[in-house]
């Protein structure tokens, strides 16, 4: 009798289908509530992480501004490209005020202008087209300086 015991609890080695059921149910649930979250903390994340690069565009762009008496590049998004170029000090050639292009969190070019056309502020206009990548002035998603305190 002892024997019979002891093979009835060896055979029971799986899972009942309700306890998967039950298990899975349980998971799902935990995944409807966390997934939303981490969606939307991924979108703040970009978002947090473009101003950031914003912010420090703006300081080179004061660098630059600081090297050249006072004076930022004139016209729009191609001025960029000056902070790529070796900054010559008393003719001594300096560092260029980047070292490479600055991207958004979704991967684009950030727009530039000078004179501030969007904000009528003395310091230059640096934006990116947000999560919708279309520059869509009012569109409620673009990420820009003029909206950052100074």
């Amino acid at each position: 009798m002892y024997r019979i015991k002891e093979q009835s609890k060896q055979k029971r080695r799986g899972f009942t289908l309700l306890e998967m059921l039950i298990v899975l149910g349980i998971i799902l649930v935990i995944a409807a509530m966390v997934v939303p979250n981490l969606l939307g903390s991924q979108k703040k994340a970009n978002i947090k992480a473009t101003r950031a690069s914003i912010h420090n565009l703006e300081q080179a762009f004061k660098l630059y501004a600081a090297e050249n008496n006072g004076e930022y590049p004139q016209g729009g998004q191609e001025q960029i490209q000056v902070l790529l170029e070796p900054a010559s000090n008393d003719g001594k050639v300096a560092d260029p005020f980047i070292e490479s292009m600055p991207l958004d969190a979704w991967g684009q070019v950030f727009q530039y202008e000078y004179p501030n056309n969007k904000s009528k502020s003395t310091k230059p206009a640096i934006w990116s087209s947000g999560p919708n990548q279309q520059d869509e002035n009012g569109s409620g998603d673009d990420v820009n300086n003029w909206n950052l305190t100074e």
